[in-house]
């Protein structure tokens, strides 16, 4: 079976996010989606959060009590290994098109999920860009929007632009 959206989740502000079935996508993220930090959280670069479900299910088997939304993810896929995902690739998620921007470094709000949940899925080696950390992809991936859309649980996930590996 191809990747596929799982789940699609919004929120006022802060953590968890919660599903809703389908989702009009701007430039700007997802619409009736709000950031708790604004200043830090959102933006044309930031406009969406993408978490693998393969990467909740791994820190849910390590003890912590997640689930899809709960990282404050606006999109939860299976099927795309969270370790094949680079900056600068480009994907189809139903009707729009994203780039990934930025690795997400995790922030205190989290902890709520356990005290150490943001070193579980983000490390110096994830900051510093090496795809080839054990931890590569738990926090997940920030990206714009560079084709606006709607976007619905079950729509197709496929790469569209390969990106060379990063020389770490």
């Amino acid at each position: 079976m191809s990747p596929r959206i799982v789940q699609i989740n919004i929120s006022k502000g802060g953590v968890p996010k919660l599903p809703i079935v389908e989702a009009v996508v701007t430039h700007l993220g997802i619409e009736g989606d709000a950031h708790a930090h604004p200043e830090i959280h959102g933006g044309p670069n930031q406009a969406l959060l993408w978490i693998c479900e393969e990467a909740i299910e791994e820190l849910m088997s390590a003890g912590f009590p997640l689930f899809a939304g709960a990282l404050g993810e606006n999109v939860t896929t299976r099927g795309v290994d969270r370790r094949s995902l680079r900056l600068g690739q480009r994907w189809r998620m139903g009707e729009i098109v994203i780039e990934l921007t930025k690795v997400r470094a995790p922030c205190q709000t989290i902890q709520v999920y356990g005290w150490g949940v943001p070193n579980a899925v983000y490390d110096q080696d994830v900051k510093a860009g090496d795809w080839s950390s054990p931890r590569w992809g738990l926090s997940g991936f920030y990206a714009s929007v560079v084709q606006p859309g709607s976007i619905r649980v079950g729509d197709e996930v496929a790469l569209l632009d390969t990106v060379p590996d990063p020389v770490v």
